[in-house]
């Protein structure tokens, strides 16, 4: 971590990690269903929703890092520390809710994930994700944060190339995904998916502990030279790993538009692993279905993680991994014992993630355009108004996405 090697590669080699770590919460089981569905109904045209909220994520996990890096804090411990008690209490509890949606769509993606391959029932598969995840996630208490980059990042790997080796198989019409990337909507149903996919690309839960892992990675790094090596290292780290977050999401739903459109049954994941297997081959199936297997077990800990960083900040309180895991985990749980379609589950869990968004945007930008906590590293004129636009947008959407629920329009 204070590495005083004088060739440049290896340091910024050695700089990079926990952006990579954070991108996990961009592929989850949530991303899956959304831009599935997205697909499936409505082709290309919400490719666009992917695309910008892409832009806003690598944006806002920039400033998360940065955050931890400068103060040597963590966003929720600052926050911990500025707000009020009643204050900090509301906000946990809104913080908890957001945790809660996140884990619902991690254990409900594993569970499919193992339906899928071994045909386990969902509940048991329910248990089995939430059981491996409480070993991935002792490998980050026991052999520290490096050891648990490593791990994540390869599970990352394998996510990648179950999710995106269909495309090798099918046919994406390049005039009809340029035409997605016009904005447009047709219709509420479109706004919800919107929102649910927004919800699962810019994840709160990994702005939250991005600074954490940047605080935990690098500490408190003083002005000078190596401060600035550290945020050059940084903005290298946030670009790859969100890269690589952004062209799977984008990745899933042209497969979805160009192999499962009009399909029957394709608007849910069991739907679409069936069509994949008639249409491009078992293994291109089997493949998906251990990306999505990854997918539960790495962004579940993930997850876990950014849940405990979150109550330590807020409520300064530690507990064991084990007895929040178990908790936290027990809606999901109990959504899949009483039958409730796990697609919906998945793309409700986004919806309220995307509700969630704006209360850790905001007082990030407020955080990092502030002189007195950011010193000379505040955010330039530029950076502030786009991180602004950014927040404004995501309050937007969700503003028109409650209206045209109420309303029906």
């Amino acid at each position: 971590m204070n590495t005083t090697r004088t060739t440049a590669t290896p340091r910024l080699a050695a700089l990079v990690g926990p952006a990579f770590v954070a991108a996990v919460a961009y592929v989850d089981p949530g991303n899956v269903a959304a831009n599935l569905t997205a697909g499936a109904r409505y082709g290309y045209l919400l490719l666009w929703v992917l695309v910008v909220a892409n832009a806003m994520a690598i944006l806002v996990q920039y400033l998360s890092a940065k955050l931890g890096v400068v103060t040597g804090r963590s966003l929720p411990e600052l926050l911990g520390d500025r707000l009020r008690t009643p204050s900090r209490r509301a906000f946990w509890i809104q913080a908890e809710v957001m945790a809660i949606a996140t884990d619902v769509a991690e254990v409900i993606g594993g569970a499919i994930a193992l339906h899928l391959l071994f045909g386990l029932p969902l509940f048991v598969g329910g248990l089995i994700t939430g059981a491996v995840s409480m070993v991935i996630l002792s490998v980050h208490n026991r052999r520290g944060q490096r050891t648990f980059e490593y791990v994540v990042v390869s599970m990352l790997a394998i996510i990648t190339i179950g999710f995106l080796c269909g495309l090798l198989f099918t046919d994406v019409s390049p005039i009809d995904a340029a035409a997605g990337l016009v904005p447009r909507f047709a219709g509420t149903d479109t706004v919800l998916l919107a929102a649910s996919m927004l919800g699962a690309t810019v994840m709160p839960h990994a702005i939250y502990l991005h600074s954490a892992l940047s605080r935990g990675r690098h500490g408190k790094v003083e002005p000078g030279p190596k401060l600035d090596r550290v945020i050059r290292a940084t903005r290298w780290d946030v670009a790859g790993g969100l890269f690589v977050a952004g062209s799977v999401n984008i990745g899933m739903l042209l497969l979805a538009a160009s192999a499962l459109r009009d399909t029957p049954g394709t608007d849910t994941i069991e739907g679409a692993h069936a069509a994949i297997t008639d249409a491009l081959g078992p293994a291109v199936a089997t493949a998906f279905a251990v990306g999505l297997l990854a997918s539960g077990l790495a962004s579940t800990a993930v997850g876990s993680a950014a849940g405990a960083e979150i109550m330590a900040g807020l409520l300064h309180i530690r507990i064991r991994p084990f007895i929040r895991r178990v908790v936290v985990m027990i809606p999901a749980l109990i959504l899949l014992a009483v039958g409730v379609d796990p697609t919906f589950a998945l793309v409700l869990s986004q919806v309220v993630l995307s509700m969630c968004i704006p209360f850790a945007v905001i007082p990030l930008v407020r955080l990092t355009s502030d002189a007195t906590v950011m010193g000379g590293m505040r955010n330039a004129r530029a950076v502030t108004a786009a991180a602004w636009l950014t927040a404004g947008l995501i309050v937007a959407l969700n503003v028109a996405l409650v209206w045209l629920t109420a309303t029906g329009s």
